[in-house]
């Protein structure tokens, strides 16, 4: 047998791992759509993401600006992330080579894993390199200055491993244009000099690092989201869950348990239909895995494979102010029943211009020590079509991941 997945273990920070990574969490996420100024609109004036940087993806012949427009796009943050979603010109995407082997419905760009270190990144690339998994690119870009690797699972989304991506501090400002030629198209020769270095050695150069991309938010601050005064009534503190369409729910889940290695927490069968639910930190599920056939009895957008796409916010407050929010600005809301999310309390799904659901939720429940989910008749039972001024607490409110830094 020579699968490299059998094997005595890899050393990933001095544990003994059955690969030679470790996904910590969803970092970053991205789609496709043909009007990019209008889904800028929705994304930061509706739910709030800053622009961390504008990117132009006319690059060749095959994407220029005469075969297929304008290669705007945009990276988007809603902390200190550089991104944490982005925005891609789909004409773009669909004219570079091999594009025509992906299925119509796949607008989804990237699905991005984080690792804990630069090694779990390049060593992490050869295992999969061995798998004879189909690898888009790997090494480094800018914006955003993450090492990474893109592996392509069975139903043609892209995934992405990284490490290290660039952070936005105090001042709002990205890294400058001069500092994005430091970039890499193989995976670099280890150990690497350090971030710190490589700003220290861009300041020798008397390169103005304060001049790169600074959002400032068109809205009037008028909310007050926890003593804050925000431009919204509410606060994305998290992104995720991927909820996604699949014809075969078997070979999608043998990517992604066994190749990248999240953990199943639980499976449900939802008339007839069977959905799976995969973590890769404490929280239920950060991918969930659902038939297609399903799609079309939801009455959601047959143009893509995304079913949802979760974004947290604060509180369980600032659920309900969302929802009145987003309703009043004209923004198509849609209910599901609340039996296709278990683990994850009330939400509610905001449809962007083309089609793609964003699913607004407060509250994920987190798995302990025992890796073993809350029974499914002990959780409360969630109306998503009714919701109550003031709830119950559950053991893990509030648990998870708390948002680090001032909300605005």
């Amino acid at each position: 047998m020579n699968d490299p997945r059998v094997q005595a273990g890899f050393d990933v920070g001095g544990v003994r791992l059955e690969r030679p990574f470790k996904i910590r969490r969803l970092g970053h996420f991205g789609v496709n759509v043909l009007d990019i100024p209008r889904a800028a609109r929705f994304y930061s004036d509706m739910l709030g993401f800053a622009v961390s940087d504008p990117i132009n993806f006319n690059r060749d012949e095959a994407t220029s600006v005469e075969k297929v427009g304008s290669g705007l796009g945009y990276f988007m943050r809603h902390g200190t992330d550089h991104h944490s979603f982005v925005l891609f010109p789909i004409r773009v995407v669909n004219a570079r080579p091999g594009r025509e082997k992906f299925p119509k419905d796949v607008t989804i760009n990237q699905i991005t894993w984080q690792v804990g270190t630069l090694r779990e990144v390049v060593e992490g690339n050869t295992w999969l390199a061995n798998l004879n998994l189909q690898i888009t690119r790997t090494g480094r870009d800018t914006p955003g200055s993450n090492w990474h690797t893109y592996p392509i699972g069975p139903g043609c989304h892209i995934n992405e491993l990284y490490y290290g991506i660039e952070q936005v501090g105090w001042d709002g400002l990205s890294k400058p244009m001069s500092m994005h030629t430091i970039h890499y198209v193989k995976p670099p020769e280890l150990p690497h000099r350090s971030e710190f270095k490589e700003v220290q050695a861009a300041m020798d150069k008397k390169l103005d690092i304060r001049s790169g991309y600074r959002h400032v938010d068109a809205m009037e601050e008028k909310y007050d989201v926890g003593g804050v005064l925000l431009p919204r009534p509410f606060k994305v503190v998290r992104i995720g869950p991927v909820r996604l369409f699949y014809d075969d729910i078997d070979k999608e889940l043998a990517f992604y348990r066994d190749t990248l290695g999240l953990v199943v927490t639980e499976e449900i069968n939802w008339k007839g239909h069977r959905c799976v639910f995969l973590r890769a930190n404490t929280e239920h599920h950060s991918l969930a895995l659902y038939p297609r056939a399903l799609r079309k009895e939801l009455g959601l957008s047959e143009h893509t494979s995304l079913m949802a796409f979760g974004m947290q916010v604060g509180s369980y407050e600032q659920l309900r102010a969302a929802k009145k929010f987003l309703s009043g600005e004209g923004v198509t809301l849609k209910t599901l029943p609340s039996e296709l999310f278990p683990g994850m309390g009330h939400s509610v799904l905001a449809i962007d211009p083309e089609g793609h659901a964003m699913q607004l939720y407060d509250y994920m429940e987190q798995i302990g020590w025992d890796g073993k989910p809350c029974p499914a008749a002990q959780r409360p039972r969630i109306d998503n079509d009714n919701w109550p001024e003031l709830l119950d607490p559950a053991v893990d409110t509030y648990c998870g991941e708390q948002f680090l830094g001032p909300l605005g």
